[in-house]
């Protein structure tokens, strides 16, 4: 039996099973988002369906500020809220190795930093038992980094790290892209991917198109659009500083630490930026939320280990010509390895399943 055909089991579902069947009853938010169109083409909700409608859901509220029966209704029908703890459940649900699943459910935040702590002792610990000088000296110019820690071995540690990170992500991924699949079996057309990159890389279902996010019941406003924006835009600038600076030294033999003018800096900085207002925004966002239980999750861990990346980033590139450079590398090499071995368990592989929900969404459209 396919994850897809499993009926309701969880409180949580049973819940979203119920609202489904009297929104598809209703139908009076039929124009507002993805969700009730791909919602109307079902007349009844297994588990896949459900997963497949809640990561759909942008969280923007407007169903609940159009619904007629909205609490204090007796239907008490509030889609938000239970897509919003749906979408929790269904990153256990798909998560590969699925035995991870229970130890980042309510701890995430906590095993990231620990993550982090524990490469920051061992580096420092390392460099510091060979030659305790090498920490706090000057080391300036190009191949400063890898005086430290040698640049193989840096490859080593963190290729392996963004390695596991993606071939988890992409099982994770086919799992939830095989429940979300129901009757609907053909292969998605490209036209398909781009129709969904539109929509992801605009958040058409987060404020475009006079779809305003409602952060309260009276109160509106595009916050959180932008702030996913910065996020996004942060992360991808980054990447691409990344795959700069591998371009820089394996074809063009240029070590690491740039000028301030090349750039991979430029990109870097303007990265940077992006994943320090982003996450920051977010977070807030988040616990001033009505509809979001505050816990320290893997949602919480991987907005706080993005923001830790970018500033200690940040702060390195300021101070890499100091005595403190050789801690502060360790601190951000920590950070940052702490975030890819935790990616595939947080709100990463939230972007993951939502876009291939557009991509699925497309299909039946």
């Amino acid at each position: 039996m396919n994850q897809s055909d499993r009926n309701v089991q969880s409180t949580t579902l049973k819940e979203a099973h119920r609202l489904m069947t009297i929104c598809n009853s209703c139908r009076y938010c039929e124009g507002l988002c993805a969700v009730f169109p791909a919602m109307e083409k079902r007349s009844s909700f297994l588990e896949g369906d459900l997963n497949y409608l809640a990561n759909l859901c942008h969280d923007c509220g407007a169903c609940y500020s159009a619904c007629q029966f909205a609490p204090p209704h007796e239907f008490s029908v509030d889609v938000p809220t239970n897509f919003a703890k749906v979408r929790s459940e269904s990153y256990e649900t798909y998560v590969w190795p699925g035995f991870l699943a229970p130890m980042f459910s309510r701890n995430g935040l906590k095993i990231s930093l620990v993550a982090a702590m524990c490469l920051v002792i061992f580096l420092i610990g390392f460099v510091g038992w060979h030659d305790s000088s090498d920490l706090w000296s000057y080391n300036t110019g190009p191949g400063a980094f890898y005086r430290l820690m040698p640049h193989h071995i840096m490859v080593f540690i963190f290729g392996s790290a963004f390695s596991y990170a993606i071939i988890a992500g992409l099982f994770s991924a086919r799992n939830f892209w095989r429940d979300s699949k129901n009757k609907f079996n053909d292969r998605p057309e490209a036209r398909n991917f781009w129709s969904a990159t539109k929509d992801a890389t605009s958040l058409r279902y987060l404020g475009d198109e006079g779809l305003i996010c409602n952060i309260s019941e009276n109160v509106s406003s595009d916050r959180r659009r932008l702030y996913h924006h910065f996020t996004f835009y942060g992360f991808f600038l980054c990447f691409l500083s990344t795959i700069t600076a591998t371009f820089y030294h394996y074809l063009l033999a240029r070590e690491a630490p740039y000028p301030w003018y090349d750039i991979p800096v430029i990109l870097g900085i303007l990265g940077g930026i992006g994943l320090i207002v982003g996450p920051l925004g977010l977070l807030w966002e988040k616990f001033n939320n009505r509809k979001i239980k505050k816990t320290l999750g893997m949602d919480v861990a991987f907005l706080v280990m993005l923001f830790l990346t970018s500033l200690t980033g940040i702060i390195l590139l300021f101070l890499r010509s100091s005595p403190a450079m050789g801690v502060l590398l360790f601190i951000h090499l920590g950070i940052v390895f702490s975030l890819f071995i935790t990616m595939p368990y947080g709100k990463f592989i939230h972007g993951i399943y939502r876009f291939l929900a557009l991509v699925r969404f497309s299909q039946e459209r």
